[in-house]
């Protein structure tokens, strides 16, 4: 089938849906939502089998509509209606929630239902149950939908006729801190990540409010900073205290909070943790470990899975630390994302963006070199959530790469005007192979986790539903044999001291390539990233994302 993706972005749930219909061999092209101009002629010139707007801020032009098949998924159960529909689902604690697919009409979300998924709720972030809940029924929804449009006897079910919902305004959302409870507040901040935050005020600065972690044993005054740690500040409240990680300054873009308030907080009493903490208590915290026998666990929770030079630093310390008194080490990430490479917002921050992208570089570097030579250790990456770019061969630096079903990848740099480093000329290669590699680094697409299984370049997949205790079997497997652990351990150093002067080379190279990237004021890498911070809209479609067959 040739079906048209017409969207507002290319975010993680569109590539959700992308990915599946290509595992599916489904001919796809997708067209951002421009102008009714854009849309009509992408219609006209891929003739598409289908139209599926999978995340649409536009109607769709009734000279589309009326002519192809057209579908739109709406974030809601059967008769939710309007915007900010999560955003009203996590407001109103619903414990059900949805997705329906909708048969594109003049009216917005009026049209007849070809499919809907229910799933539960969860004590979470909007943007994690958007992630998470929505994209796994979205994805549910959509085979459910090709399924119900071969069927010639399936009906549609009439959306019921009821009213819109308001739209949410900051009014709506905003903190009272001198009466809100510290779960008041983060049920607020939770439901407003990652758009389009809390809007506040810190010292006079106007800024919106994401991130936000309960703490448990720091107190103080209502609204006042009492302690900042990694770029969060702790915000005391009527009953306790808070953390917020992240502000976005009016007209800027989003930063560490303390990259905002910089000055401000000069006397803010720095509250440190010890470099891996043991998750015991309530806090912000950003690396964590646990153990389970032989296998130590290394989490990693940096926000949106972004790793400016320190946070490479600290966590490539914490895994040398880790490594002294374990036989298998797991890189875990965090949450929401395992990684996806270098802190490009801090780099725009900067005013020595070329010293401190090429810090950032090194930093990443220096973490992947880590993993690479570990010769003492099996290393495990476990790709639970999606990871991008440097994020990607962070994870390939391991011994062993596995992923949940769920995830989506994204090996390329290019996009962003960089060539990229962490060793992939050297991990990539090693795994698909020179030509397949140079078609993953070149075509700028992702691909799902079983795709990337199918071309070897992870080595396992697990269902979500089980992840975890998959994770788990697949790591005792690796120490429950002495001998064959040793046999293991003994091929590996032998590999490493064999491909030590290769592997540094590959990595030299990569740098030689990157140096103009970060330092050449013209270079495309400044004004891409830019555009990229402040999510500048898109003017033309990529060319890439244009008819994409099965591949």
């Amino acid at each position: 089938m040739k079906i048209l993706l017409i969207v507002s972005a290319f975010n993680s749930l569109t590539q959700r849906v992308f990915c599946l219909l290509k595992d599916m061999n489904h001919t796809i092209s997708i067209e951002y939502a421009i102008s009714d101009e854009v849309m009509i002629d992408s219609v006209q010139r891929f003739k598409p089998d289908i139209v599926f707007c999978p995340f649409l801020k536009k109607f769709i032009p009734k000279e589309i509509f009326l002519n192809t098949p057209s579908f739109v998924l709406h974030p809601g159960i059967r008769g939710d209606r309007g915007h900010n529909s999560l955003d009203h689902a996590l407001l109103e604690q619903k414990k059900e929630w949805g997705v329906v697919i909708l048969k594109a009409n003049e009216e917005l979300d009026g049209g007849e239902i070809y499919s809907e998924v229910n799933f539960l709720m969860r004590d979470a972030t909007k943007a994690s149950m958007y992630r998470d809940e929505v994209a796994n029924a979205t994805i549910e929804a959509t085979k459910e939908l090709l399924i119900n449009l071969q069927n010639t006897d399936f009906k549609a079910t009439p959306q019921l006729k009821t009213p819109m919902h308001k739209y949410l305004k900051q009014v709506d959302r905003a903190i009272e801190w001198e009466k809100d409870t510290s779960k008041d507040i983060i049920k607020k901040i939770r439901l407003s990540d990652s758009y389009p935050g809390v809007k506040d005020e810190f010292f006079g600065i106007s800024c919106y409010l994401f991130g936000v972690w309960f703490e448990s044993k720091l107190k103080g005054n209502p609204k006042e900073i009492i302690a900042k740690r990694d770029g969060a500040i702790c915000v005391a409240t009527t009953d306790g205290a808070i953390w917020i990680s992240h502000l976005i300054k009016e007209g800027a873009f989003k930063l560490p909070a303390t990259y905002v308030l910089k000055d401000k907080i000069k006397g803010v009493k720095e509250h440190r943790l010890p470099l891996i903490f043991d998750m015991s208590y309530k806090t912000f915290y950003e690396i964590g470990s646990h153990k389970d026998g032989d296998v130590t666990y290394l989490c990693f929770n940096f926000h949106n899975g972004a790793m400016h030079s320190e946070q490479c630093i600290r966590l490539k310390y914490a895994f040398e630390y880790l490594k002294e008194s374990s036989k298998v080490i797991v890189l875990i990430g965090a949450e929401e994302f395992f990684s996806n490479g270098i802190h490009l917002n801090i780099l725009e921050d900067s005013k020595k963006q070329g010293e401190d992208g090429w810090s950032n570089i090194n930093a990443m570097n220096d973490l992947v070199k880590s993993i690479i030579f570990a010769d003492e250790v099996i290393t495990v990456a476990s790709l639970h959530k999606n990871a991008g770019a440097g994020g990607v061969f962070l994870a390939l630096a391991c011994d062993y790469v596995v992923a949940s079903s769920k995830s989506v990848l994204n090996p390329h740099y290019k996009t962003l005007g960089l060539s990229g480093s962490e060793y992939h000329t050297f991990s990539l290669p090693k795994r698909v192979g020179e030509v397949k590699a140079k078609k993953l680094l070149y075509r700028c697409l992702p691909i799902s986790s079983n795709e990337a299984k199918k071309i070897n370049m992870i080595d396992e997949v697990f269902s979500q539903e089980d992840y975890f205790d998959s994770l788990r079997g697949f790591c005792s497997v690796l120490v429950e044999d002495e001998e064959k652990y040793e046999d293991y351990i003994y091929e590996k150093q032998d590999y490493l001291q064999e491909n030590e002067n290769h592997i540094d080379r590959c990595k030299e190279e990569e740098l030689k390539v990157m140096y103009p990237e970060f330092w050449d004021k013209d270079s495309s890498f400044h004004a891409l990233r830019q555009e990229f911070v402040y999510k500048v809209c898109p003017i033309k479609t990529p060319d890439r994302l244009r008819e994409i067959k099965n591949a």
